[in-house]
């Protein structure tokens, strides 16, 4: 069975990434649209790209409004400013927020109608060029063709998606993750394991892909706790980049499963950051997945060690998943409640949040049959 492998054209990675990137980026366009947030503006982490970028005299125009969960009105508004300033390439820095609000535009760039118009659809032109330079380790946006947009209109978290989406030139530079608070270390150093997982145990599994999936597992249980406690650690925040980018590959080409699905809906209705919703669902869904491939768990509790001699595979699955269940815990991972989501708002919902879940097509990728009933279940399960 043959499969299709796709990856950014160019990555750098490591400590200085970004200046050894500058010559690629001089040869991408004239003018860069820089999509970013407040909180780089404010720590600075704008002026040592916009330092860069003058160095080699580009051009640029800084859209800092991404503020939050990416949406399709800052995705307008990123059009306008992107067409109005004459640019002709398009940098985000920031989390996934910026880069999912960058790919946005850029497809909106060459495609016609509206964002909202290409829910379930394939990008299907080129988009101008891209580059990623992400701050925090985890959503791995910055090797994926997704991006994940609200429609504010109908409260539901649109999956766009195409080759073309893939950024022309991903720069992973630790340096950047350093400034992240513990809190955002935690919630997408936990997205990208939730990757990692989701990938390796998907129907879509292919050889390349599990090959950057174990390989991520491996690094997040090796350095998150340490980047999480010690953030001024840059051996961890470097191994984290590299497991978050690693994993971003993997699930680019083997895609996510359960987890994902039911985040999104968590998101959209209750404005949960993400790599939360993610965390908050991550082991009552793999205890889920557990029995639609125990040999693939297995292998990743032998991958952490915690494989002991003699457990079944649904054993050494059981053991794998404690071991996340403690790191989330060991994370400070907040529950539903915790966050704030209204209660009797959140068990009305159900229905629909466990329609859209299905709807994404996410779940059917779980190498197990999962009903809607299912989906209720686990989402009545954050409660307990």
């Amino acid at each position: 069975m043959s499969n299709l492998f796709l990856m950014p054209r160019y990555i750098f990675t490591g400590e200085g990434a970004l200046v050894k990137a500058g010559d690629i980026i001089k040869k991408l366009g004239t003018k860069a649209l820089v999509v970013t947030d407040d909180i780089m503006v404010k720590l600075g982490n704008t002026n040592i790209l916009t330092d860069l970028l003058n160095k080699f005299n580009i051009n640029y125009e800084i859209y800092h409004e991404v503020n939050g969960e990416p949406t399709d009105t800052m995705v307008n508004e990123g059009i306008e400013k992107y067409r109005s300033q004459n640019c002709d390439f398009l940098i985000a820095l920031g989390g996934g927020s910026p880069i999912d609000t960058m790919k946005a535009i850029g497809a909106m760039i060459t495609n016609s109608g509206r964002i909202n118009d290409y829910l379930g659809k394939v990008i299907e032109r080129k988009t101008p060029p891209l580059v990623a330079i992400p701050t925090t380790a985890g959503t791995g946006s910055e090797a994926t063709q997704f991006t994940i947009i609200t429609d504010t209109e109908k409260d539901i978290k649109m999956l766009l998606k195409g080759p073309y989406l893939i950024p022309t030139l991903a720069i992973v530079d630790p340096i950047f993750t350093v400034t992240s608070p513990k809190s955002v270390t935690s919630s997408t150093g936990l997205d990208a394991l939730t990757h990692a997982i989701e990938s390796y145990t998907s129907r879509l599994v292919q050889p390349m892909s599990e090959v950057f999936s174990v390989s991520a597992v491996k690094k997040i249980f090796n350095n998150i706790s340490e980047a999480y406690n010690n953030g001024e650690n840059i051996a961890s925040r470097t191994e984290m980049s590299i497991a978050a980018l690693q994993a971003g590959i993997a699930f680019n080409n083997s895609s996510v499963t359960i987890v994902h699905g039911m985040s999104r809906p968590i998101g959209a209705l209750f404005h949960v950051p993400h790599g939360l919703s993610n965390a908050m669902l991550l082991t009552d869904c793999l205890k889920f997945a557990l029995y639609g491939t125990p040999d693939r768990f297995c292998d990743l509790a032998k991958v952490i060690g915690v494989y002991e001699k003699g457990m079944s595979s649904i054993e050494g699955g059981q053991s794998f998943i404690k071991e996340v269940e403690k790191l989330c815990s060991a994370l400070n991972v907040q529950t539903i409640n915790e966050f704030g989501a209204d209660k009797i708002k959140f068990f009305n919902s159900l229905n629909k949040m466990a329609e859209d879940a299905l709807e994404s097509g996410s779940p059917q990728n779980t190498i197990r049959e999962v009903k809607k009933e299912d989906i209720i279940d686990i989402y009545k399960a954050l409660w307990k």
